[in-house]
């Protein structure tokens, strides 16, 4: 892994850690072979044309897609859970519904357009 991602994951509060966490092992999980690097300043996922990234924000830990029409379903499913226009934001407190963010995460990357 790249030293500066490494290092990013390395410095997230213990309170948000395992969300982060969470993400990042879901993310190469399903894409063992995605090149992660600092795009955008923080962790970015990789594979062919698709990308996710992970951000640790002011109030919450972001889940960031190149599109709301990622996240579309996941809006409409999980309404309490805070998301932004190609993105979804994990407060530590959210239970994070694995099925659904791994859909997104496939969408993301294999439906990139």
């Amino acid at each position: 892994m790249d030293k500066e991602v490494r290092r990013y994951l390395d410095t997230v509060s213990q309170d948000r850690k395992p969300i982060v966490e969470k993400l990042h092992n879901l993310i190469v999980g399903l894409y063992p072979r995605a090149q992660v690097d600092m795009s955008y300043r923080m962790p970015t996922y990789k594979v062919k044309d698709g990308w996710v990234a992970i951000a640790n924000q002011k109030r919450y830990v972001s889940l960031y897609t190149c599109g709301a029409h990622h996240i579309a379903g996941f809006k409409e499913k999980y309404p309490g859970i805070r998301t932004g226009k190609g993105c979804i934001n994990f407060k530590a407190t959210d239970q994070i519904p694995v099925a659904a963010v791994k859909a997104v995460i496939k969408h993301a990357i294999e439906q990139s357009k």
